[in-house]
């Protein structure tokens, strides 16, 4: 398990955006293996929190003991982190300095047999995140109709041939196994483009099971509330509709005007939230890509919390 968590995508550039008072309080709020968190740690002061949040009991089992050494300047919660707002105002937190966000699926979930979130391993169609929960990958590839599966592989796997493979899962129904789920894909793509194809049904599928999406849109909302003015927000992602979703959060929260829509009416004043501070996406630098594989596709943004928010008549 530790080899599997053990390389933690743009830990130093993150943890440098992120800290700006080595005695503030910050949250990472997908923990993980607790690699980000352990970097926080040991940049903060005596006097600085780090508050991870994970909702995977295998994530907070093993960064809890990575943690360890720093047990008297971080605080553990096993929740999602949509909830984040909630759970710290119940342990008394209301404002924080900064906010991290890692997101997607790990390589630890990736690798373990069992949890079924890689078309590498035969394993049960499980792909939950939190496994208190009880949707299964089994019951959307099993349960869902034909054009709805179709519509859930193109919108959250942006796959072409959608339709037909969701033609060749039902066909096959009932599927118990990712390998019975890889057989159906490779019944319509073939060799050739099977890895590709692969990869993006199996992520369609996780996501739905994990509403990975509708989370990260509740995420940034909490997390621009959470912060103090100064703080700041962090997001690493790894495929485009997750960028596409924080690019447009950040956008939205940044705007100092809504367009009226009307040339006749004047544009509405708003008062920005957030402070974009990188104008582009950060991006992996080759030697980091080298170390860890899974930094290719990782892209970071981050902005600053400003005073105020919302438009000038909501204030």
């Amino acid at each position: 398990m530790e080899a599997a968590y053990h390389d933690s995508v743009f830990q130093e550039a993150a943890v440098r955006a992120l800290v700006i008072d080595p005695s503030g309080t910050y949250v990472d709020g997908t923990l993980g293996g607790g690699g980000h968190a352990e970097a926080i740690c040991a940049a903060l002061a005596s006097g600085g929190r780090c508050v991870g949040v994970d909702c995977d009991e295998d994530a907070i089992r093993f960064a809890s003991q990575r943690l360890e050494r720093f047990r008297d300047r971080v605080t553990i919660l096993r929740t999602n982190f949509r909830r984040m707002r909630v759970d710290l105002e119940q342990i008394g937190i209301r404002h924080v300095h900064g906010v991290l966000l890692d997101l997607g699926v790990s390589s630890f979930q990736l690798d373990t047999r069992g949890r079924g979130f890689s078309f590498r391993e035969d394993a049960p169609l499980d792909m939950r995140m939190d496994r208190r929960q009880g949707l299964r990958a089994q019951d959307i590839v099993n349960g869902y109709a034909e054009s709805d599966l179709a519509d859930l592989l193109f919108r959250f796997g942006e796959e072409r041939q959608a339709r037909r493979i969701a033609r060749a899962i039902v066909s096959r129904r009932p599927l118990a196994t990712t390998g019975e789920l890889r057989a159906a894909v490779e019944q319509v793509v073939g060799q050739k483009f099977l890895t590709k194809s692969l990869a993006r049904v199996f992520q369609a599928i996780r996501i739905e099971v994990n509403r990975e999406l509708d989370n990260l849109a509740e995420a940034l909302r909490d997390a621009a509330e959470l912060l103090e003015p100064g703080g700041r927000l962090v997001v690493i992602s790894y495929h485009s509709l997750e960028d596409r979703i924080v690019k447009h959060f950040f956008r939205d929260a940044a705007a100092r005007v809504r367009p009226s829509g009307n040339k006749l009416v004047p544009d509405i004043p708003l008062r920005p939230q957030l402070r974009i501070l990188s104008a582009h996406p950060v991006e992996p630098t080759a030697t980091e890509v080298a170390g860890n594989p899974r930094a290719r596709s990782a892209r970071m943004r981050y902005a600053e919390k400003l005073s105020g928010a919302g438009a000038d008549g909501d204030a």
